[in-house]
């Protein structure tokens, strides 16, 4: 059951990720110091980094989805790896100039959930392929 609940829990972060949806069910979602290390070191971290980067995210216009993912859980730990394709709107990335387009790389998420909230998460992207894809340099 627990594995079933810390899967659901993922299913439903992963969703305000994709598409967009109330932010506010990050605090039932999340606990309140959970640590995101996916998020860029200017960014606030923990939680409110999180709820920011998904607010400056434009789910709603550009939201990225799942072209493929297997999730797995065991114990307190969840892992989603798949490939998704994404739209970049244009402007630096990683101090390359990046021009505007859509595409795909693998990505993987993990997720720790203490108490059946998430309190870390990591995103491992191959973000060499997406800059590639995108022009941002010759192949």
């Amino acid at each position: 059951m627990e594995i079933d609940h810390n899967k659901a829990v993922v299913a439903q972060f992963d969703e305000l990720g994709n598409s967009g949806g109330d932010l506010a069910l990050l605090d039932t979602l999340c606990t309140p110091d959970m640590v995101n290390h996916a998020l860029a070191a200017g960014r606030p971290q923990g939680l409110e980094g999180t709820r920011e980067f998904l607010r400056n995210a434009r789910r709603g216009t550009h939201g990225g989805r799942w072209i493929s993912s297997v999730v797995v859980a065991e114990g307190d730990m969840v892992v989603q790896f798949g490939v998704r394709e994404l739209h970049w709107p244009g402007g630096s990335f990683m101090g390359f100039e990046v021009p505007a387009g859509t595409a795909t790389r693998d990505v993987a998420f993990a997720y720790r959930l203490v108490d059946g909230r998430i309190a870390e998460r990591w995103a491992i992207r191959d973000d060499l392929s997406m800059l590639r894809q995108l022009g941002a340099f010759p192949r």
